[in-house]
């Protein structure tokens, strides 16, 4: 497995390859901790790769305690709650362990220690960053153990934050994880429908990046890498959860998205965070739902784009259309469902969710300019399944 095993810094420190699980003391006395908090979700809290976490860091004469009380659509009150955990503790930085959930968790638990103004003053808007205290924030190590979100090389959270009651871009520079260690055999367990939706997330952030109406080169030529290492590797991994060099591409392939994203996303998040704020939906599956409506949308805006990555995924036909055939013969094979009322989503509440979606700093990069209008009417097709033409 040496080819799958290399150390990078772009964008932080990041020790990729089977096994490197076991360099946690290291690159936790690397980022300055001595006592970390190590943060994961609920459904992950009681598995062997947590015990194994705990028992490595303190075998190593590193004081550690877990907190798990992480919903699958991070809250504000999860963070608070973290936050009075990692201050009762005298803990000094944070290990992430888990899918995007954890991850984005424990990276607002980090900065949230030194913040005194609330986690939506810091949305993802303009210069809003700027107004953080800087001196406080805690280091963190990520462990990601889904290939979807990325979020163990972004300097983002998306939380749920309570006092404006919506989904809110949290974006700080050192939100940034200090060291990462993506170790694809942490991967193999996940069932089917995990590493499917997952993937699915890693594909939405490299197709959407690719798309964004923005000049990024080399965030767009990461995004065209990444969708060709799904391409090659998703189906492979989905069908056999124990082969490591589709694990492993899927790994890499989720950080490229997260990477290229700062090219801009769009639509497909437009719609996905109003969703998940409302309905507790699983974000990688939302994506995948609605990312086929939202190609169709956008289809004469990314025409000539699409025929360009066709041709670079080596698709039978260089064109738009193959790529939309991809997309949908693969959610066919992942057992993708049709349509967001396939997840519960009903048109009850459609202006709602375009005021939402249409509010959010992914909505600016779609290709096709979003009004409230044309979000809304996408959102009832993706509802009821009727493409838009």
């Amino acid at each position: 497995m040496s080819e799958l095993t290399a150390t990078w810094s772009f964008p932080t420190t990041i020790r990729f390859g089977p096994g490197r699980r076991r360099e946690l003391p290291e690159a936790c006395r690397t980022a300055g901790m001595t006592n970390p908090l190590v943060i994961t979700d609920a459904g992950l809290a009681d598995h062997a790769i947590v015990r194994d976490t705990l028992d490595t860091l303190r075998g190593s004469g590193l004081g550690a305690d877990i907190f798990a009380d992480v919903k699958g659509n991070p809250t504000s009150e999860n963070v608070d709650a973290g936050v009075r955990a990692l201050r009762a503790g005298g803990h000094d930085g944070v290990v992430a362990i888990g899918g995007g959930s954890a991850m984005d968790a424990g990276k607002a638990i980090a900065f949230m220690t030194a913040q005194t103004l609330g986690m939506e003053t810091f949305e993802d808007i303009g210069d809003n960053w700027k107004q953080a205290t800087r001196e406080g924030i805690l280091p963190s190590v990520a462990i990601p153990t889904t290939a979807g979100t990325g979020s163990e090389v972004g300097r983002a959270s998306v939380i749920h934050v309570a006092a404006v009651d919506r989904k809110v871009v949290v974006f700080h520079p050192e939100i940034l994880p200090k060291q990462v260690i993506a170790d694809p055999e942490l991967t193999t367990g996940l069932p089917p429908w995990v590493t499917a939706a997952t993937g699915m997330d890693a594909l939405a952030h490299c197709l959407e990046a690719f798309c964004a109406p923005t000049f990024h080169p080399m965030a767009e030529g990461i995004a065209v890498e990444g969708a060709r290492r799904i391409h090659r590797s998703l189906v492979r991994a989905h069908t056999d959860g124990q082969d490591i060099q589709a694990r492993a591409d899927m790994l890499a392939a989720a950080m490229m998205g997260c990477v290229a994203f700062q090219r801009g996303l769009g639509a497909i998040h437009a719609i996905s965070h109003p969703v998940g704020s409302l309905y507790d939906t699983h974000h990688g599956l939302t994506n995948a739902v609605v990312m086929p409506y939202v190609l169709a949308f956008n289809r004469e805006a990314v025409r000539d784009r699409l025929a360009r990555l066709a041709g670079y995924l080596e698709l039978p036909e260089a064109s738009a259309q193959a790529v939309e055939q991809w997309i949908m013969e693969l959610r066919r094979t992942l057992d993708v469902p049709a349509t967001l009322g396939d997840l519960g989503v009903d048109t009850g509440r459609l202006d709602e969710m375009a005021a939402l979606g249409v509010a959010d700093p992914t909505a600016g990069g779609n290709p096709t300019p979003l009004t409230q209008a044309g979000l809304r009417s996408l959102l009832e097709h993706a509802v009821t399944g009727r493409m838009p033409a």
